[in-house]
């Protein structure tokens, strides 16, 4: 019971100089301990936390960094595509203007040839009907010549001997 009336009497505003020493003495043995085991380890995890969280944030901004310079290389890569694009577009139009005109002219040229061969085509159509317009003239005349001379020269004997040694002379010519 003595230690009980030893707690009993213990107030913590006053407390007693060797219960002083040993809790000063503990307290000092357990800073100095979690200084050396506690602390230390403690302190490097904090660093190493601070230094992966800095790292990461300027990771981080490289990587904004970099995807900002990636969309302008790509806006600028899209730019001189629209501008391929525009001027592969403008060489096509041009090719095709060019194909069109190209083809015009030669059926300018073909249309030419065929209205000059179909005049020529006339005009020999034209030429041999009037040949044979002048053949049949001329043989037309002819009949009617000879009907006419058989008439005047019919029954007279002499005038048949004539047109005989006529007709023997244009035979042997």
């Amino acid at each position: 019971m003595t230690d009980l009336l030893f707690l009993a009497d213990f107030s913590v505003i006053r407390p007693e100089p060797g219960l002083f020493v040993w809790t000063v003495l503990i307290f000092s043995v357990f800073w100095w301990l979690m200084a050396k085991y506690a602390f230390k380890p403690i302190q490097q995890a904090l660093k190493a936390r601070e230094d992966d969280i800095q790292n990461s944030l300027d990771e981080a901004k490289r990587a904004r960094e970099e995807m900002a310079n990636l969309n302008a290389e790509n806006e600028k890569l899209l730019a001189q595509a629209s501008e391929e694009r525009a001027k592969i577009l403008k060489e096509a139009k041009e090719a095709k203007q060019a194909i069109i005109a190209e083809a015009k002219e030669k059926a300018k040229e073909e249309a030419k040839k065929i209205v000059a061969n179909a005049k020529n085509d006339i005009e020999n159509l034209r030429m041999a009907a009037v040949t044979d317009l002048k053949n049949q003239v001329g043989n037309i005349s002819i009949e009617i010549a000879e009907k006419i001379l058989r008439e005047q020269l019919s029954g007279d004997a002499a005038k048949e001997g004539y047109v005989k040694s006529l007709v023997d002379e244009i035979k042997l010519n």
